[in-house]
């Protein structure tokens, strides 16, 4: 079976580029029989999809890389829906598409769906003079509802959104959970105080991983200041958004292997969002022995568990009960997290995948 996969992805710098790197490192680890073409657009970043590809020892993977960055890869794919992929990286079985352009394909589709913020959430996005995010993916969806052949959805949530906003068969939709990174284990002592000291961190510390909207940070700072005094008054949030700073609210632009470091020196996680696809934060907590707090809405509590303490993300009361009971039953939490991380692997989200694209014979 010979498979293309668009590995764009992999420059964001977000859930989508670990769920690319890591889905594509399975494949090539646990399938021995079949031949991969990486694909890859980008004007710029082409060097960055290099360097991946020469991180892979797989002899059943070939590069495809081309000067094609995303705003062309929308109109000529989006909108023109022109320029089949087969001219730019030969024949192919199966085609696994990005999250951000639909090619014209007579290979079997597959494509992933991550979350349908666009439709639901589409404040999170920022409209420059180049490319609406939102209407860039309207397009995508309208393409995968016409052509595509399967969906994977990271979630039974997000498969759930997608028969409901974009009326697209269930029988077309198959949903394959993804997992933490090898990288997000327990970090030393050492390594705590050295993350802590670059990011001005003093003392005990709530995390929250993401920015925007449906983050719900507002709700979360308020439910940190209506702690009682012996916890936490620092809310630490990763991302690299411009944010507008408060009393005790510290934002840290930090790398995968300083996020590990950050979730193991946190009191919690508290991951009290309004929406998400899957939630990946929760397992990379778990990982780092963090405790979490996260909603009970969405597809958290599909992750989550009985791993994790469930809260009203509406409710800023509920949220401070939430990290309270967090904190006094750390240890009991702690190790729900690490047997509910088990669950989740990138050898099952690969084997299942795979199996997805062998439908193509039937």
């Amino acid at each position: 079976m010979d498979v293309g996969i668009d590995i764009s992805g992999i420059l964001y710098g977000t859930g989508v580029s670990r769920y690319t790197k890591s889905l594509v490192e399975s494949i090539l680890k646990s399938d021995s029989q079949d031949e991969l073409t990486l694909f890859g657009g980008s004007l710029r970043r082409i060097s960055e999809l290099r360097g991946f590809f020469s991180t892979l020892s797989s002899k059943k993977a070939r590069a495809s890389f081309f000067p094609f960055p995303p705003v062309a890869a929308d109109f000529v794919w989006n909108r023109l829906h022109t320029l089949p992929v087969e001219t730019l990286i030969g024949n192919q079985d199966v085609f696994h598409s990005s999250d951000w352009a639909q090619p014209p394909t007579k290979a079997f589709k597959v494509t992933t769906i991550h979350d349908l913020v666009p439709i639901i959430y589409p404040g999170s996005f920022i409209k420059d003079s180049l490319r609406d995010v939102v209407a860039v993916h309207k397009r995508r969806y309208g393409w995968i509802k016409k052509e595509v052949d399967m969906i994977i959805a990271v979630s039974k949530s997000t498969k759930a959104d997608i028969v409901k906003y974009l009326a697209i068969d269930p029988k077309r939709i198959k949903v394959v959970y993804e997992a933490a990174g090898s990288e997000f284990t327990k970090r030393s002592r050492q390594e705590v105080a050295s993350i802590k000291k670059k990011f001005n961190i003093n003392g005990d510390y709530l995390l929250v991983v993401g920015w925007g909207e449906r983050k719900n940070i507002d709700k979360i700072y308020e439910a940190m200041l209506m702690l009682p005094k012996s916890f936490p008054k620092t809310l630490v949030v990763v991302t690299a958004a411009e944010v507008r700073l408060r009393k005790g609210l510290i934002v840290a632009n930090a790398s995968n292997s300083e996020l590990a470091a950050l979730y193991s020196g946190a009191t919690s996680l508290v991951y009290a969002s309004l929406y998400e696809g899957f939630g990946l934060p929760i397992l990379e907590a778990f990982g780092c022995e963090c405790p979490v707090v996260t909603s009970n809405i969405s597809s958290m509590p599909e992750v989550a568990g009985d791993a994790a303490v469930l809260v009203d993300p509406r409710s800023v009361e509920s949220i401070s009960e939430g990290i309270k009971t967090a904190i006094k039953s750390k240890e009991n939490i702690v190790k729900s997290g690490l047997i509910r991380r088990s669950l989740f692997s990138w050898e099952n989200a690969a084997k299942e995948t795979l199996e997805i694209y062998r439908m193509y014979k039937k």
